[in-house]
């Protein structure tokens, strides 16, 4: 190949690569709605969980939906599925962003921070958030904080496009990767607040996927959208008072409590794999 004929492929491969990029950032925040001003939490309010599907035809899954999140991870409903097989994560730094949304703090990755593999198919990382307390509750139990790594696959042949992975948190000693954030945090008293974090690496989160819940489900937040891939980390993790207190604080006072209520599981399936577990039945 002569030296001026690389060029343009390169450029050709570059403006693939973008537009791809392109279509996966927007089609999560499509999915999720982040002004705040659109839906609250408040128990009795006119824009709160139980009025959400009834706000906009678009939210109509709120109410309607057979397979809302969070629910309830009882014992007493799940399924042992030995062959589900270790949870594969290939993350990578990235640069990232923190954002106070109104309605949550999120980190946003704004490239490639590498992705997940579920039954074959690869999602991508975009961002994460937290909930205080815990949506997903265990044996009617809620936790200090749930944190959602959402994931989004590109493949155009498959039908559940989003992939959220939840980790539970306790109180306890500090996290390690919550006080990386801290000063930025504490910065941060409107939603629309925004800081630049540099290179910041997912897998300082600590996702074992040696033992974990799966579930079909959907998003906890308008419109609700269904058909999302959970996988719940059993590993309760800690999380120290005062980082609890800070991203209650940091966020509007509406908000400090931003979990939706538990819905039914209706007909659906809780499978967990347990790598030690060899009966096929919890």
């Amino acid at each position: 190949m002569k030296p001026h004929q690389i060029k343009p492929i390169c450029i050709s491969s570059l403006l693939i690569f973008l537009l791809l990029f392109s279509h996966y950032s927007t089609s999560v925040e499509a999915q999720e709605v982040e002004d705040e001003r659109e839906f609250d939490y408040l128990q009795g309010s006119r824009k709160g969980p139980k009025q959400w599907g009834e706000m906009k035809k678009e939210w109509a899954a709120c109410k309607n939906g057979v397979m809302q999140s969070p629910i309830d991870l009882s014992s007493q409903r799940v399924k042992l599925i030995p062959n589900l097989g270790k949870l594969n994560t290939t993350y990578k730094p990235c640069n990232a962003t923190v954002k106070n949304r109104g309605h949550d703090i999120s980190m946003e990755w704004m490239g490639n921070a590498g992705s997940i593999q579920i039954n074959g198919t690869e999602y991508l990382l975009k961002q994460c958030h937290w909930h205080s307390p815990s949506e997903h509750s265990i044996n009617g139990r809620r936790h200090a904080m749930e944190l959602h790594m959402v994931h989004l696959s590109l493949d155009p042949n498959v039908t559940n496009k989003i992939a959220v992975v939840g980790v539970l948190y306790k109180i306890g000693h500090a996290n390690s990767f919550l006080s990386k954030l801290t000063r930025d945090v504490k910065s941060m008293t409107d939603q629309k607040a925004k800081r630049n974090m540099g290179m910041i690496d997912p897998r300082k989160i600590k996702i074992g996927g040696k033992n974990y819940y799966r579930y079909m489900g959907s998003l906890t937040v308008p419109p609700c959208t269904e058909g999302v891939i959970w996988t719940i980390d059993r590993k309760i993790r800690t999380v120290s008072t005062d980082q609890v207190k800070l991203f209650r604080f940091a966020v509007h006072d509406y908000a400090e409590m931003n979990a939706r209520p538990v819905h039914p599981l209706n007909l659906r399936e809780i499978q967990v794999y347990d790598r030690n577990a060899r009966s096929t039945n919890n």
